[in-house]
């Protein structure tokens, strides 16, 4: 018999959350032509279906975030 994981409270709301702002990058890199913020918007809506744990996830999130701001 295999064992599924199951993600923890934090995992699926640190999710929720990266995947929400996520959304909101693609739909701003999308609009303004910035293939960045494009790209880390869809990064940010599949990773966390990707790396598990909370602290992972939280760490390449916040890297994901920051990316269009510091290359503008």
């Amino acid at each position: 018999m295999h064992r599924v994981a199951v993600p923890s409270p934090g995992e699926l709301l640190i999710g929720l959350i990266l995947g929400s702002i996520g959304a909101g990058y693609c739909v701003y890199g999308r609009k303004n032509g910035r293939v960045l913020a494009l790209a880390c918007g869809l990064l940010l809506m599949v990773f966390p279906y990707v790396v598990a744990g909370f602290w992972p996830q939280l760490g390449i999130g916040v890297v994901l975030l920051a990316l269009p701001w510091l290359f503008r």
